[in-house]
Order: structure tokens, then C-alpha cells, then sequence
């Protein structure tokens, strides 16, 4: 008997049945989930190509920062979610690379990933004499639109939901876990909605920043603040070894106070200098 993969919404009269695969093609299938992404990929590079005219960056500059720190942003959150989940990757006590590597098989960490591109992108601008504080304000309402948009791809996969619950926006589905059909908390819309409030957000306040780099950390504060209390409700979260402490958590609180305090501090030193 195989099980009922459909996501019903009980409270809100919706009941659907999605394919995890979008198309095939020669033999190959391209999963809904790889699709969203890219749909997320091209509409965030679209608004900071935007952003880059409005920051006089040379737009060749731009894309070069990008093209080399797309793949190392795949690598870096493909390696966090590896580490974090180890024991999934040794077999009779060997590591087994190649199923590691195997993106395919699902596990990418959306804060590997992050860390990987702005940590490339600033060796980049470094080397390539351009302001890293100003890409980083073009790209990080990009990357609430990329964010908001790719929860998506979690719908479509059945995952990244969370706990049990009886409120009216709850999500039933197939739990593999407890092989049964159960109602949770759908975190993937939360998040999604988050983002992509935070995106419209940022994107009205841009022109008024008051200083370079405080669009990218009000995109930290504004990501982590969500991310930390969304991340409480779900039930596949990275764990940080035996600890019991959730990794996207503990990371999502840090980041939601350094950036505050580093925003105060600059925000201080600014109206110092303009009234100087």
C-alpha cells in the first residue's frame, strides 16, 4: 500500500497532489525543486542588476563577483549540511565521498551557502578594488527574493515543515517518520513570506541608507530574526553534534545581534560625522 503524498490545508479547503518533477528530458528528470531555485536565481540577479546602475558599480565587475561566487556557494552549502549530518554519509565506517558530493540525493544549507558567496565575493572585491560594502546592499535584497521564492522548492518536496499543530493554517501531509498523515506547522510559508516581506521592506528603504553595507546587515537581522523563531517549530533541523542545540538557530540569533549592534554603532558614527 503506498502512502498519500497529498498536501491538504484542512482549515482552508485546499488539497493538492504535486509531482516532484517538473519535466524530463532525455531520459533525465528536473525536479520542481531545482526549477524554483533557478526562477528565485534569475529574478534575485535581475533586481541587483538594478541596484548595480543605482550603485555605479561596472555591471562586468558585477557578474564576474558572481559568476565565480555561485558555484562556491553551492560547494560551501553542500559541505555545511554534510558536516552537520555526517553519520548519514559513513557506511561500515567509511566516509562515502561520493554520496556526499551527490547533491541530487537533496541537503543544501541556505547559511553554507551565504557565508560561502559574501566570503568569496569579498576576496573578489578585494582584489579587484571594488567597494564590497556596496555589492553586498545589491545583493542582499537578491537574496530575500532567491530565499522567499526557493522555500517553494521545500512545498513541492514535502519538507522543511514542523510540529504538530491544530491552528486553521495547518498543513496536513504524509509524515515518513511516524508513517502517518499528520498536521504541522507549514515553515516553509512561513519563511517564505518572511523573506519576501523582508524584501519589499529593504526595498523601500534602499535609496535612504545611510551608509554603505546597512542593507546587507539589515538583511542579517532581518534573516535571522525569522529564521530563529521559524526554526524552532521545524523537525528536521541541523543539530550542532549531541548537543541539542540547533544549528540555524544558535547562527540565526547570533547574527540577528551582531548585526543590530553593529548598525547602531555605524548609525552613531554617521550622524557624528554629519554633524562634524
Amino acid at each position: 500500500m503506498t502512502a498519500d503524498n497529498s498536501i491538504v490545508f484542512p482549515g482552508l479547503g485546499i488539497s493538492v497532489d504535486p509531482s516532484r518533477t517538473a519535466f524530463e528530458i532525455f531520459g533525465f528528470s528536473v525536479y520542481w525543486y531545482g526549477v524554483i531555485i533557478g526562477i528565485g536565481f534569475i529574478l534575485g540577479l535581475l533586481y541587483a542588476l538594478s541596484r548595480v546602475k543605482w550603485e555605479k558599480i561596472k555591471e562586468d565587475d558585477f557578474l564576474l563577483v558572481l559568476i565565480i561566487s555561485l558555484p562556491v556557494s553551492v560547494i560551501c552549502a553542500r559541505a555545511y549540511y554534510v558536516i552537520f549530518y555526517s553519520s548519514l554519509y559513513f557506511t561500515d565506517g567509511k566516509f562515502d565521498f561520493m554520496r556526499a558530493i551527490s547533491i541530487r540525493d537533496g541537503g543544501l544549507a541556505i547559511y553554507g551557502g551565504v557565508i560561502g558567496a559574501f566570503l568569496c565575493a569579498f576576496i573578489i572585491c578585494r582584489i579587484k578594488k571594488i567597494s564590497f560594502l556596496k555589492v553586498s546592499d545589491c545583493v542582499a535584497v537578491s537574496f530575500l527574493i532567491g530565499q522567499g521564492i526557493g522555500r517553494w522548492g521545500n512545498f513541492f518536496n514535502r519538507e522543511a515543515y514542523g510540529e504538530i499543530t491544530t491552528l486553521p493554517w495547518r498543513m496536513e501531509i504524509y509524515d515518513i517518520a511516524s508513517h502517518a498523515r499528520v498536521c504541522v506547522h507549514p515553515t516553509f510559508l512561513y519563511e517564505s513570506v518572511w523573506n519576501l516581506a523582508g524584501a519589499l521592506i529593504l526595498h523601500i528603504y534602499y535609496k535612504k541608507k545611510k551608509f554603505n553595507g546597512e542593507i546587507l546587515l539589515l538583511y542579517i537581522a532581518w534573516y535571522g530574526l525569522g529564521r530563529m523563531f521559524i526554526e524552532g517549530l521545524r523537525t528536521d533541523s541541523l543539530y550542532l553534534f549531541d548537543t541539542g542545540i540547533r544549528v540555524s538557530q544558535a547562527l540565526a540569533a547570533v547574527s540577528f545581534v551582531c548585526a543590530v549592534v553593529i548598525i547602531i554603532i555605524a548609525r552613531i558614527k554617521t550622524k557624528h560625522r554629519e554633524i562634524g
